[in-house]
């Protein structure tokens, strides 16, 4: 199991001058997120009616296109400060319109065909939005796995039918570049807390 300390210190080379070192973090980060998921993801997709609504992946570029984007992406929380030396050393890439009355800034970091990470900083420092509440507690680490879907209505509706998961909230709600988004907190097998966002990505 990746420790917190671990995941921390990969989180600050994500920062690092060196290319190959942030790529090389990137990779044990998402893999670390990938590895919490999978046992749930696992158990999901036994259901044909979630996993005929997840987006295969492909190393094949133009294959890829035709899915949707990539099925997984780990988020990761940073202080504000570690959010600008992040963005600043991966060559300033797009920054997510995130909705206005959500505590959020983010922006996509894409380490290779197959590695992508969001990284997540809170509006308020201090303040009580769900970002600036994980940073309180946790510090820097993986705060969440987001899983692009065909129809966030119908995998949500499954996940509280089938495998009786209640959203955290009651109806769909605008996520980051016009994405359609809710989500679950949901119970790994070893007992512990994993934030989930269903994506359903824009046309």
């Amino acid at each position: 199991m990746t420790d917190s300390i671990q995941i921390s210190n990969w989180v600050e080379d994500l920062a690092h001058a060196d290319a190959r070192r942030r790529a090389e973090s990137g990779l044990r980060i998402y893999l670390a997120g990938v590895n919490l998921f999978m046992p749930l993801l696992t158990k999901w997709v036994d259901d044909p009616s979630f996993r005929e609504l997840t987006l295969p992946y492909s190393r094949l570029v133009e294959e890829q296109k035709k899915n949707g984007p990539s099925t997984i992406v780990v988020g990761v929380a940073v202080n504000p400060e570690m959010f600008e030396n992040i963005y600043v050393a991966n060559g300033s890439p797009h920054l997510a319109n995130v909705p206005p009355e959500q505590d959020a800034r983010e922006f996509e970091l894409e380490m290779d065909d197959a590695v992508k990470l969001d990284i997540l900083t809170t509006r308020e420092p201090g303040g009580e939005g769900a970002i600036a509440r994980y940073l309180k507690k946790f510090a820097a680490g993986i705060q969440q796995v987001e899983l692009y879907v065909r129809d966030v209505d119908r995998a949500t509706e499954i996940l509280k039918s089938n495998f009786g998961l209640p959203p955290i909230y009651p109806a769909t709600r605008a996520g980051a570049d016009d994405t359609r988004v809710n989500f679950f907190l949901a119970t790994t097998p070893d007992e512990n807390k994993l934030l989930v966002e269903l994506v359903e990505a824009r046309p």
